[in-house]
């Protein structure tokens, strides 16, 4: 390209008007740079409709833990792409938003879990467990209000395929279900005539089972529920809500955490906050589980320190998404973690929602975040 200079639409134009030998080198040395760097408006359009495919492939640079600081009130915008969404792998950058930022919707909890979002109503609720409260935000005008007080130092939630609401409470060491004329159905509290520990995150199977994990964190003190004595080793349990049927489905982890399946139903992924500190995943065998194995062990990005992931959840294709640490990180389906999501605050859990449930929503110790990714929760809440 010595026989012409780059114009503005990137096209070759004659070099008659270039005299000097130094001159023209220099403007190849411009050339060159603003080819191999330059992103249009076409570019920046592609890739925020396709997640940053358009950008090009650069050596991944050492990723800190720390989030960017900012006004989180909004009178200062954030610069697109938002520095905070980070793609580890380039198997992420499709699941970014490239104009679109992290929000955060509401601040004012002691420890925020257990987000699960309701379709019909078009909200959000989740637990603030030491305030003993659970609440919701709601989608159509983005207000903030208390939906059930007391909660029974609830943690997780989420909604069965009637839409009914399902807690774990932490204080009756129960998981319960709302009914529709407001009564409270009390689904699991014993296991062999023993009381539960405190039950802590749960999900939903298409016949009808809850599965739910039961750690003790709930009775260890009296911030998070009140203080007793454990009588059963922590579990994971299924049970069928029509006879009551309880099956353990592991009590080989010492902290049994977030929970949740795969898009077909086939696995279950369960984090372990124990000693553990990994995510394990089974082979799901209609009431039992097997070929369990280690799924992944996080770590604080920047160094070797691992890191326990708390609540989980699957998208469409199959990444799980963990709240850990400085924020959530995105795993893939092979157990290769391939992005980041940094918070100013430790995420204990997260869930997808929203209309076309392409909204992220985090729960991080004081407060609540969304962002919009391109793709979409896997399961009803």
């Amino acid at each position: 390209m010595r026989g012409g200079m780059w114009n503005k639409y990137g096209k070759s134009g004659p070099a008659s008007k270039i005299r000097s030998s130094d001159s023209q080198s220099m403007l190849d040395s411009i050339r060159v740079g603003w080819a191999e760097t330059h992103w249009d408006r076409r570019s920046f359009l592609t890739a925020a409709l396709f997640g940053g495919t358009a950008l090009p492939a650069l050596a991944q640079a050492p990723v800190s833990p720390n989030a960017t600081a900012r006004d989180w009130s909004g009178q200062q915008p954030v610069l697109y792409p938002d520095p905070d969404i980070i793609a580890i792998d380039d198997r992420f950058r499709r699941y970014i938003v490239a104009n679109t930022s992290i929000k955060r919707l509401y601040t004012g909890t002691l420890w925020a879990e257990g987000p699960a979002w309701n379709g019909v109503g078009r909200y959000l609720v989740w637990s603030d467990i030491p305030n003993n409260v659970q609440m919701r935000w709601i989608e159509e005008d983005g207000h903030v209000t208390t939906f059930r007080n007391p909660s029974g130092y609830s943690n997780g939630n989420t909604f069965d395929f009637q839409g009914r609401q399902l807690s774990c409470e932490h204080g009756g060491r129960r998981v319960v279900r709302y009914e529709p004329d407001g009564t409270t159905t009390v689904i699991a509290d014993k296991f062999q005539g023993k009381r539960l520990n405190s039950p802590n995150d749960l999900v939903v199977h298409p016949d009808g089972s809850i599965w739910f994990t039961d750690p003790p964190y709930g009775i260890n003190g009296n911030y998070e529920g009140l203080r007793a004595a454990k009588e059963l080793k922590e579990a994971v349990y299924r049970v069928d809500p029509k006879t009551g049927q309880m099956d353990t489905i592991t009590d080989e982890m010492t902290g049994p955490n977030g929970v949740c399946f795969s898009p077909d139903y086939k696995k279950v992924y369960i984090a372990d906050t124990g000693t553990g500190r990994e995510i394990r995943v089974w082979d799901v065998d209609g009431k039992a589980v097997r070929n369990g194995k280690r799924f992944i062990q996080l770590d604080v990005p920047g160094s070797a320190s691992p890191l326990a992931a708390d609540g989980i959840r699957c998208d469409v294709d199959g990444n799980v998404w963990a709240g850990a640490g400085p924020g959530v990180h995105c795993v893939a389906p092979n157990g290769d973690r391939i992005g980041l999501i940094r918070l100013p605050e430790k995420c204990a859990n997260v869930c997808f929602g929203g209309t076309k449930r392409n909204r992220l929503f985090m729960a991080a110790s004081q407060s609540l975040y969304v962002v919009y990714v391109l793709t979409a929760g896997a399961h009803i809440a």
